[in-house]
């Protein structure tokens, strides 16, 4: 063999982790995946701009707002900032799947280590608080019909995760900067509510008002506690399986079980 000429094995550990179970970026499986998952999503943005919710009168006036003419349009909901983030995500992917460019791949796993775990925050407590109190997270006039539901609820976690456990190499972020990240997105969350209610005069979400400030802090200090346990146990997920790096042997690799 020539001196600057690879081996098929070699060739193949460059284009992907040897953990990483599928082949992405590719143009089968992995573009498959990432043109569902879009699909679901433009779904859910079709209901949105279809379906306009009246959740409040404007406190200046008689008017009743619906979310797409209010004060922060539907980003005030987490469940369609965590969307967007899914669909930059999965967009990312499948131009990389298309284009085959691993600069366009690290970009979809770096923002992945965001997107997936706050889809899965969503999703907990969503269906927690749903099970508790179906009104701590939506009046019951407005409640969606189950379709829309799923796809804005469950689907985005559940593409995310095939996304990381198929077709990713496994993520870098520890505990500590997985905490910082996400308490960095709760207090900005917070943050972006409270300038939404002074002009809006309401929250998006009812429990919200049923709060006071400490409360609240109480709210956003337990969701980014939960969005880093979630990064911790999909990297421990991912492990059992695909497998670890052998940290006793550097460069080997063996499984979890």
């Amino acid at each position: 063999m020539a001196k600057n000429e690879r081996s098929p094995a070699a060739d193949r550990l460059l284009h992907r982790h040897p953990l990483q179970r599928l082949e992405s970026p590719s143009r089968t499986v992995s573009a498959v995946v990432h043109i569902i998952g879009l699909a679901s999503f433009a779904y859910s943005f079709d209901y949105l701009l279809s379906h306009p919710n009246h959740i409040a009168k404007d406190h200046d006036s008689d008017i009743v707002l619906s979310s797409n003419q209010s004060y922060g349009w539907h980003f005030q909901y987490l469940t369609i900032i965590g969307l967007s983030l899914a669909t930059i995500t999965f967009t990312l992917g499948l131009l990389a799947d298309i284009t085959l460019n691993r600069q366009l791949f690290l970009f979809k796993n770096i923002l992945s280590c965001c997107s997936a775990p706050m889809e899965t925050l969503i999703t907990t407590l969503y269906w927690g608080l749903r099970a508790i109190d179906p009104e701590l997270v939506v009046p019951k006039e407005l409640e969606l019909p189950l379709p829309p539901d799923l796809s804005f609820h469950l689907i985005p976690t559940a593409m995310l995760l095939i996304d990381l456990l198929f077709l990713s190499p496994p993520w870098a972020i520890s505990a500590l900067p997985a905490l910082c990240l996400s308490l960095g997105i709760a207090f900005t969350y917070w943050f972006w509510i409270e300038l939404c209610y002074t002009r809006n005069g309401f929250y998006p979400y009812p429990l919200f008002a049923l709060m006071d400030t400490k409360q609240r802090v109480g709210l956003f200090v337990g969701s980014a506690l939960t969005m880093t346990l979630s990064t911790i146990v999909l990297k421990w997920l991912y492990g059992k399986v695909n497998g670890v790096e052998d940290e006793s042997r550097p460069g080997s690799l063996k499984k979890v079980t």
